[in-house]
């Protein structure tokens, strides 16, 4: 089983990573929260979740132990599979959804795509007693000004994670034009993940 891969960064977009390391390039799945750690880097390490399956090997990459074992958590929850568990990862920090499970806050996860009320009260229940906050998250900080290379980007990101061009254009021009002050990339495309 693997722990963790380091090497170079040869592809990088919103849901996967390409490490090469040994001269063979590993196709990791990641989060959004991932994909932000890794933007401005050229090598890195991942700690890795091996899905095998008798059709399908994937494995899923995180920055950290921390995000690697809420995702852990999150699908041995019953109903929620590995990109859902991603996805619950790229829509909330760590810290986010470790306060969210310990504080039961079963709407903040039903606000999250994919995530129904029954699988919500599931995560709280299963996972109240493995999750403990370190403390709770800080208020995001608000960056002065946004470009429309910015705007593209999160466009950008989240048609790679499987939604459509005029939806994705749609949700986050209503972000950005409905913020009285900008917010960065992370934040817009955190945002859409609720409302797409």
């Amino acid at each position: 089983m693997l722990d963790f891969i380091k090497g170079e960064i040869v592809e990088l977009i919103p849901n996967s990573v390409i490490i090469e390391t040994g001269n063979i390039g590993y196709m990791l799945f990641i989060s959004l929260n991932t994909y932000f750690s890794l933007t401005k880097i050229k090598s890195c390490k991942l700690y890795i979740y091996e899905v095998i399956r008798e059709e399908t090997h994937q494995l899923f990459g995180f920055i950290d132990k921390k995000e690697r074992q809420l995702f852990t958590h999150l699908i041995s929850v019953p109903g929620v599979g590995a990109n859902i568990a991603r996805m619950v990862l790229s829509s909330l920090s760590v810290c986010e959804l470790e306060e969210i499970i310990f504080s039961g806050n079963v709407s903040a996860l039903q606000a999250l795509k994919g995530i129904g009320n029954k699988t919500a009260e599931r995560i709280i229940i299963d996972l109240k007693d493995k999750v403990k906050p370190d403390n709770i998250p800080s208020s995001d900080t608000i960056i002065t000004n946004i470009s429309s290379n910015i705007t593209k980007e999160a466009i950008t990101a989240l048609i790679t994670l499987g939604f459509s061009q005029s939806a994705s254009q749609k949700v986050v021009n209503k972000i950005v034009s409905n913020n009285s002050s900008s917010t960065t990339i992370e934040q817009i495309i955190k945002k859409a993940l609720k409302l797409l």
